[in-house]
């Protein structure tokens, strides 16, 4: 028989023991996450069930397709294009789709570039951050006539209208997140030899980058918005485009699809950077 004190030596050693600690989070982690994705099915699906109800219930297309006139609209114009001399869903997705990645990607390069020079220089930090304070509140919609006017109307205007409306939240958030880094890091870095630029790029910027990534989460969903109001402005393929034209001639059902499409991609892309943040900071959460 196994006494008492054998016992609670057991239990103490199963709970010392790292690896079933570990074990236990993982599991733990496995069914929240399991629980999120059963949860948010749901939530979809109850949208959807309300989207149908309330098309039923108008029961004017032209108004508020149903899901199944949605869908078969999506999968009519998924290989073929809208309006006739226009492009394919799939084509004009991945064009809106790689205008964003190029003007995200330049406005994220130049937003933590500039954000770690006012973090590590205060002249530079007392020079640029009003400037950025007073353009940050501006909409980057408002510079659409004005890069029209200098640009014209092919790729350049609508990348730099990404990479305005990118820069200034990634420097606000690279700002931040250097802000917050322990000062004994740093300390530690320079104490072993470390120069100053070393200690800023390995060690605080690599610190940071779970806030940098949150604040390129957030730069990312209003890069959408930019490029499908300058689509629908100045361009001839995009989603925007697409939206427009279907608009004007009351083709709902391709609206819904394009604004589906929207979502879907926004989703990959949010899901890429979530999985970026979890390679710059893999501790449990």
């Amino acid at each position: 028989m196994v006494t008492l004190l054998e016992r609670r030596a057991a239990e103490q050693s199963v709970v010392a023991d790292p690896n079933t600690e570990l074990a236990a989070v993982r599991r733990a982690r496995r069914r929240a996450r399991t629980r999120r994705l059963t949860t948010g099915a749901c939530g979809l699906l109850l949208a959807l069930a309300v989207w149908e109800l309330a098309a039923l219930f108008i029961a004017k297309p032209e108004f508020l397709p149903s899901v199944q006139s949605t869908v078969a609209t999506f999968i009519h114009y998924f290989n073929r294009p809208y309006p006739s001399l226009g492009e394919p869903l799939w084509a004009d997705v991945a064009i809106s789709s790689s205008r964003i990645l190029v003007g995200f990607s330049i406005g994220t390069v130049l937003g933590v570039a500039l954000g770690a020079a006012m973090y590590a220089v205060r002249p530079v930090r007392e020079l640029i951050d009003p400037i950025i304070e007073v353009t940050r509140p501006l909409p980057p919609l408002a510079f659409i006539p004005l890069l029209i006017v200098w640009f014209g109307i092919g790729e350049l205007p609508k990348v730099v209208l990404i990479t305005v409306g990118v820069l200034p939240i990634m420097v606000v958030a690279t700002v931040a997140a250097l802000d917050g880094v322990a000062a004994d890091m740093v300390h530690c870095a320079r104490t072993l030899g470390a120069s100053r630029g070393y200690a800023l790029w390995h060690v605080q910027v690599r610190a940071a980058m779970p806030g940098i990534v949150t604040g390129m989460r957030i730069a990312m969903a209003g890069s959408w918005t930019s490029i499908v109001a300058v689509e629908m402005i100045a361009a001839t393929s995009g989603v925007g485009y697409l939206i427009l034209q279907a608009g004007n001639y009351l083709q709902t059902g391709l609206v819904f699809c394009g604004i589906i499409s929207i979502g879907i991609m926004g989703l990959i892309f949010d899901l890429a950077l979530r999985g970026i943040r979890r390679l710059a900071d893999p501790s449990p959460r």
